[in-house]
């Protein structure tokens, strides 16, 4: 292994000239030039020099290709961190995980599939831990608002006592195609979802002093907020319970419960139905791939939808 103070790379992109994965490397060509030595990765070379031309940036291209193992282990010993965008990624996601889990390479992606999450913990941990690479999931809206906002509201309460925190999302506007395929993907696997869980827990240490939970939430109206509140079955509550097992200060005994607040019933009674709906849709091959045609692969919300 190369050590990551003697590689070549900073940071590589793979799946750049996607939706999202062109986004990222925007973001990086307007800061993250100079002191930044960073890349960007994918299979077709063409797509990645033209994204390269739009930018306006000297950046390095590396092709790197989800079906060749080779390839996604030279990037993973080139750079120190790996950014990955290619979902859903427990159909394309392992193969880059295992090559940074061997190279010692830190890896980041977007998920927001708690079974990937779950098997890539039971099957490259034990690897990265040996390596030294850090193998971070859910780096994008999943989840790092809900991530951090109950980091910094445990830091607000005192220490050693039981802490239960309910967090709620009110949001608008419109997935990616990459994300309506993750959905889509999840639902029709929530048996197998359930199964990786179960492994997981059988794998990973645990901490008999301490307990902490996700605590399914129920619906009803919140006097509080003002507003109808819905569980809402994203990897979120996943991420915010691994933190907490991870950090002692969010005390002896934590649970955390996840909601959507609507403000309208209509609206709420609507959304419900979505859901269940597309579940159900989701269970059958022909179906679902309906439900895939609605949202390309490639397609987002435009740049105004995103401000």
């Amino acid at each position: 292994m190369t050590s990551h103070q003697q590689r070549e790379l900073d940071i590589v992109v793979l799946g750049a000239t996607g939706f999202t994965g062109a986004l990222t490397a925007e973001y990086l060509a307007a800061h993250g030039a100079g002191a930044t030595r960073w890349a960007i990765a994918g299979r077709n070379r063409g797509k990645l020099e033209a994204l390269r031309d739009r930018l306006g940036v000297d950046v390095q291209i590396l092709e790197a290709d989800i079906s060749d193992q080779a390839s996604l282990r030279r990037m993973a010993e080139a750079s120190r961190v790996v950014v990955t965008t290619v979902g859903p990624y427990l159909r394309y996601g392992e193969p880059v995980v295992a090559a940074c889990a061997e190279a010692g390479t830190d890896y980041v992606d977007l998920t927001g599939e708690p079974e990937f999450v779950d098997r890539m913990y039971v099957r490259h941990h034990a690897t990265a831990e040996r390596t030294g690479a850090r193998l971070v999931h859910a780096c994008g809206f999943d989840s790092v608002p809900h991530d951090l906002g109950t980091l910094f509201t445990v830091q607000q309460l005192p220490q050693e006592r039981p802490i239960r925190v309910r967090g709620y999302v009110s949001a608008g506007g419109l997935p990616s195609g990459g994300t309506v395929d993750s959905a889509v993907t999840s639902f029709s696997r929530f048996r197998q979802a359930a199964a990786a869980h179960a492994e997981r827990r059988r794998t990973e240490p645990s901490d008999p002093t301490r307990r902490v939970r996700a605590v399914p939430g129920r619906p009803g109206y919140d006097r509080d907020l003002r507003a109808w509140v819905l569980p809402l079955p994203s990897i979120d509550p996943q991420i915010v319970v691994r933190s907490a097992r991870a950090l002692d200060r969010y005390g002896p005994d934590f649970s955390y419960s996840h909601f959507v607040a609507v403000g309208n019933p209509v609206v709420a009674a609507a959304l419900t139905a979505g859901v269940a709906g597309t579940f159900a849709l989701a269970q059958l091959p022909p179906t679902r791939k309906l439900l895939l045609q609605l949202r390309p692969s490639g397609a987002g919300p435009t740049a105004e939808q995103r401000d």
